[in-house]
């Protein structure tokens, strides 16, 4: 369970580049283990009454000093951040929380996410 409200503000400060105007939506998942990760709402998937956030990980790069400016050639797999899918759900104080989809949700999250990008494009294909 994750609140997104709740983030270490210099990490994200650190880590976004604090000349662009940044408005999304940041969210801190913590592990079993206490490690905090990063997140950015990427976009909102609805599935009957539920809401679903597809979340990209925001990379740290002071673990990938190493990388290059136009993405890493190394081998190291640190282009790659994590992608997830999480259950919008609302705590008794009113705060949006997120929480691991059953296998179902995350199956239907899937469907409904790719009967978006098929949408998307045919509308590119009648242009």
């Amino acid at each position: 369970m994750t609140k997104k409200n709740n983030v270490d503000e210099t990490f994200v400060d650190e880590t976004l580049d604090n000349d662009e105007d940044f408005d999304d939506v940041i969210v801190e998942m913590t592990d079993d283990e206490g490690n905090s990760y990063y997140y950015v709402e990427q976009m909102i998937i609805p599935v009957g009454d539920d809401k679903f956030a597809l979340l990209v990980e925001l990379a740290d790069e002071d673990e990938h000093e190493h990388c290059h400016d136009e993405g890493c050639e190394c081998g190291c797999g640190c282009e790659d951040g994590d992608v997830i899918i999480a259950k919008i759900v609302t705590d008794e104080n009113g705060e949006d929380i997120y929480v691991e989809p059953t296998d179902e949700e995350f199956a239907a999250v899937q469907k409904a996410y790719d009967e978006m990008l098929d949408d998307e494009f045919d509308d590119e294909d009648e242009r």
